[in-house]
Formats: structure tokens, sequence, C-alpha cells
């Protein structure tokens, strides 16, 4: 028989639908606050606060300090590496699935450091040793000093780069080369789970997950990957392999051997044109999806919701694009209408004082207007300000 042809849909469906999995056009309530980020498959939190607010929009009622309390009194949120090496605020019950499903990135570079080491052993030991001591909340220094103390490990300071930070830090001697603590922290998420513990001083620390976690479940990789895959295409669908990799920070080749395992129920739909896969449980919903009245939101830098894709256009025209997606991987903060860019804003916070700035690309409807300026209300109350001065030109 010959296959049937996809099931066209358009863009709006499309967006109706992402808008809906993300939690945005109907807010959920705050008892279901840990939830979200994993409906969202991960709140990016490279920039802690910028997660942490990525949780205001989409649950009613939230304020900074719930999710602060969520992360380190209860638990049932924690901050971990996950997709393309990067810091996600996660659910407790889902960590597992998200750190063992991207430990193919983590392996990569955990591959690297056996080569130009030369012993796998010597890797292996070291590694052994780093999760010993992350029994407990550890810094890095922390970890530095107790490699060199208890372990005999030699450290040396040199530059660490990265994102323009030429600060000197620790590298730990194995086989032929150095390796900073944090590519250690990097690389070990190809064996185990850690997340983060709570600052001490000013320095962030870092824990094993089955120490941190209460009633930790580990899950397979294998399992996880089909796992996260899922729930890839159900928060960011209808997406492309080529989408999943470059979400994931996978070579194709992985990307498509994940995907092969969950193809029998992946289907393609059109969109206006374009090709695209979406699980098939969801055919329905995304067939039937629709936006009842305009979607407004203030969406914080990093949201997850500008991240799924390689193409930006389903987000913001090309001649906006670099307002949104700018220079060295950064995502500006986003005014969101029906699931498009029509602007971008930022905010200063001075002790109670709040001030939110929008610069739309064209001119907003009034409806809009009022709609952000609604939003700016509430992110003072997120963040416990108690004055808003709102700037809209």
């Amino acid at each position: 028989m010959p296959e049937s042809k996809p099931v066209r849909v358009s863009w709006k469906q499309v967006a109706a639908f992402r808008l809906s999995r993300h939690r945005l056009s109907k807010k959920t309530s705050l008892a279901a606050l840990s939830s979200v980020p994993g409906d969202m498959a991960g709140a990016q939190a490279q920039v802690l606060l910028a997660g942490q607010m990525s949780i205001w929009p989409r649950v009613k009622g939230a304020r900074l300090q719930d999710v602060e309390s969520a992360l380190w009194k209860e638990r049932t949120l924690v901050r971990a590496w996950g997709m393309r090496g990067t810091m996600f605020l996660l659910p407790s019950d889902e960590l597992s699935v998200f750190v063992r499903g991207s430990a193919r990135r983590a392996a990569y570079n955990l591959n690297w450091a056996i080569r130009h080491a030369g012993s796998k052993q010597d890797v292996d030991k070291l590694l052994d040793r780093v999760s010993e001591i992350l029994e407990e909340p550890r810094t890095r220094t922390d970890l530095a000093q107790m490699l060199t103390e208890s372990h005999g490990y030699k450290t040396k300071s040199k530059a660490a780069g990265g994102w323009g930070d030429k600060r000197k830090v620790p590298h730990v001697k194995v086989g032929a080369i150095s390796l900073s603590i944090g590519f250690l922290l990097h690389i070990i998420r190809a064996r185990d789970v850690i997340c983060s513990g709570p600052n001490q001083g000013t320095e962030a620390s870092y824990v094993r997950a089955d120490k941190w976690i209460k009633n930790w479940k580990d899950v397979s990789q294998e399992k996880a990957e089909r796992e996260l895959l899922v729930k890839y295409l159900k928060a960011h669908g209808p997406a492309t392999i080529n989408d999943f990799a470059i979400w994931e920070g996978l070579y194709m080749k992985d990307a498509k051997d994940i995907w092969s395992k969950e193809a029998e129920n992946i289907v393609e739909v059109e969109i206006e044109g374009s090709k695209a896969s979406i699980l098939e449980s969801d055919l329905s919903e995304l067939e039937g999806a629709k936006i009842d009245e305009p979607v407004v939101r203030l969406v914080p830098y990093f949201d997850s919701f500008l991240l799924g894709h390689k193409s930006h256009l389903n987000i913001v025209d090309e001649k906006n694009r670099k307002k949104v997606y700018r220079s060295q991987g950064w995502v500006s903060p986003v005014v969101l209408v029906d699931g498009r860019a029509l602007g971008v804003w930022s905010h200063v916070q001075k002790r109670d004082d709040l001030e939110v700035r929008v610069t739309p690309f064209s001119k907003l409807s009034s409806q809009v207007s009022d709609r952000v300026k609604e939003e700016m209300s509430d992110l003072g109350r997120f963040l416990e300000c108690s004055s808003v001065k709102t700037v809209i030109g």
C-alpha cells in the first residue's frame, strides 16, 4: 500500500501547540511549579536567574522565593548540566532522564580526555576520586584541594577561557595533560549524575544526585535517551532530526540513532511547505490547536521556547532576528505574542524598585500594550518589588 500523505497544518496551529505545551497559553497552578521545567524540556539556567524567571510566565502566582524554596529546601527542582552541556533547572524526579539522556555529549569530551591523557585507567581513577568527594556539596576550590591533599594529585592554576573569562582556575594533572576542575565536572556526567548544591559563600557547589535528591531513581542511558527525545517532541514538536541534534548538542549520527529507536511512534507533518515530525500520540492535539485569544507573555533571556529549533523564523522575522538571537549565544528577553517575538525587553531591579523597558519591533496594538503592562506588573510581584516603572518604546 502507498504511504499516506503527511497531515497538513499551519504555523498558527504549530504555535498554538507549542505555547500550550510550554504552559504559556494557560498558566499552571503553583502546586505544579516543579513539573513545569519538565514540560518545557528543561528551563535553561546557565544564568540562574534566567531559569528562575522562565517559571514566572508559566505558573500562576509564583514568586522568586517559591523557586528558591523548590531548589534548596524541598529539592523538588535541581540545577544541573544537561543538553548541550548547558545548565538547566529540572524536576528532581526526572533528573536522571535529562542527564543520562544527554550523556553522549559528555562522552565526547570524556573520550577526548582519555585520548590525550594516554590512559583510560588514569582518567577513570581520577573520576572515581571526584565521585567520592562529591558525596557532599563541594566547590571547585574544595575539589581541587581535596584531590591534592587526600589523593595526591598535582594541581596548578591556568587561565580557563570561555565566555571571555581569563581568570586562573585549578587544573589537575592526569597522564599527559592537565584538566580544569570545570572540565572534570563536565566529563563525569558521562558516568555519574551530579547537580548543583547550595552556594558556599560566593562559590557554587556540586554534589552527586543520589546524595542530594530524596528517593533518587536512576535510569539506563538507552531508556533515558528515548524518554528525552519524547520530552523534546512533546515540547518542541513538530521538529526535525537536525533540530533535535542541535538541541541536544549531538553529532548527527548519534541523533539519528536515538531517533530511530522511537521512529515507530513518530509521524511526519507538512507545515506550509516544510516537513517536520511529531509524536503520533500528539497529532490530533496539533490538528485541533488554536489560539482563542491573544497570548502575550514576557519571556526571559534564554527562554526554552526560543531554543528548540535550528531555524528561528518561526519565532522572529529575519529583519529583527539579531535583536533576539545575539552574538556569542546570547538570547534576549522577548515580548511573545501568539508565539512570535514582537519586541525585546529588559529590567533593572534596585532593592524594591523595578524598571521594565520594552522595545517593540513595530507599534503594538492597544490590546497588546495593555497586556504587556499587566505582565510587567506581575513581574514586579514575582520579584517582590513594591514599585514597578514601565516604559514602552
